[in-house]
């Protein structure tokens, strides 16, 4: 079966092998819808966020998400969907703080639409059956039977891929296949070093019926809702993918912008309590990133590098920064510090004084920051 994506229609491939027939449920997607639907937008979030374990801003998404049309089973689904993806401690820990947002809503008297469960598996299903003709429609080729590449070098992972991720996941048929294509590369975008995996299926989405423009949103939403490391790995695939400038600001005028969304550092890059607000990028692809972070009294990073280093302005407070091997350095309001690229550091505020400071980085292919081990009371200690 072939796919036009100029005439495309979505396809859902529910396998009945005692029949052999391949049912497909069509959406007709012949003009290209130009935004991404509430529901939609709702679930890039909770995907990428899952994969990066911010459970804390995953907690404000999964909220957005029920407001905005995802019912209880699509929710779940998208952490079923994850796990093939971001394995099981990202998928269990995202479906841990939906259970804490399911019972703080009911607490409050909220009610949930559950929703729709998945079709059982009929008696003569076959998982390899079914998967192949999933994963060739999808890419719109036979790729049965392969001898080469991974497939080829470890068949053991192609039986899985066939079987358990384009049979038994994808059967399931509470989310479309459309669907997890966003939820796909909304997960991989939030993933360093994939970005192999996430062109190939920046590719599919736009097979699948996404429009260039419901991808430009995409990275949008990436970037207003999860990260901005993650909004420009997307672009830069999506430019590459989709021929398109992704960089669509134009400077011809003062522009004033504020950014309000305020999320905590993961307690895996932090001790203590960090809070990042007002991010700001720059309007030319590729240069300067930043934003406000404050941090409470003794908290800090943990030990990091910058490929293209950073530049640090000191707002308010008392601050320490080291590099591995030096001296820990105090930081005072008005001070300006000059991180070299690659240069193993932290910083953070003073055991006695809460601290807040701009940090400005440059991208290097999209990242920005390598994050290593927490540093240890002891290494902290000046």
């Amino acid at each position: 079966m072939k796919i036009n994506k100029f005439s495309l229609k979505q396809v859902i491939v529910t396998q009945l092998l005692g029949s052999c027939a391949l049912f497909v449920s069509a959406v007709n997607a012949t003009e290209e819808s130009q935004s991404l639907d509430k529901r939609q937008a709702a679930m890039i979030p909770i995907a990428a966020l899952t994969v990066s374990g911010d459970v804390q801003t995953l907690n404000e998404a999964l909220k957005a998400g029920l407001e905005n049309g995802l019912t209880v089973n699509e929710i779940k689904e998208i952490f079923i969907h994850s796990y093939a993806y971001a394995g099981f401690p990202r998928a269990l820990n995202g479906i841990m703080t939906f259970m804490d947002v399911a019972s703080e809503r009911k607490a409050l008297g909220m009610t949930e639409e559950v929703g729709r469960e998945a079709t059982p598996l009929p008696d003569d299903y076959n998982a390899n059956s079914y998967g192949h003709q999933v994963r060739n429609a999808l890419v719109g080729r036979d790729m049965s039977n392969r001898t080469t590449g991974y497939a080829g070098f470890v068949p053991t992972i192609e039986t899985f891929l066939v079987e358990h991720l384009f049979a038994d996941i994808f059967y399931r048929d509470v989310l479309t296949v459309k669907d997890r294509e966003l939820l796909t590369i909304s997960m991989l975008s939030a993933m360093p070093g994939v970005e192999a995996q996430l062109t190939s299926h920046m590719k599919l989405s736009l097979r699948v019926g996404y429009s260039p423009a419901q991808l430009l949103e995409f990275t949008r939403i990436l970037k207003d809702t999860v990260s901005q490391d993650s909004a420009i790995r997307a672009s830069h695939v999506l430019s590459s993918v989709a021929n398109i400038d992704t960089n669509t600001k134009t400077m011809t005028h003062v522009t004033v912008s504020s950014d309000s969304t305020v999320t905590q550092g993961s307690p895996t890059n932090f001790s203590g309590v960090a809070k990042v607000s007002s991010r700001f990028t720059s309007p030319i692809d590729g240069h300067y990133r930043g934003a406000l972070v404050e941090f409470e009294a003794g908290s800090r990073t943990a030990w990091h590098t910058h490929p293209k280093g950073q530049t640090l302005v000191i707002i308010s407070g008392k601050g320490l920064v080291q590099n591995k091997g030096g001296d820990i350095l105090e930081m005072l309001p008005g001070n300006v510090i000059t991180i070299p690229p690659n240069t193993r550091h932290w910083h953070g505020a003073a055991p006695d004084s809460s601290m807040s400071h701009i940090a400005i980085s440059t991208p290097d292919n999209g990242e920005t920051v390598t994050w290593m081990e927490l540093v240890s009371q002891e290494q902290s200690h000046y």
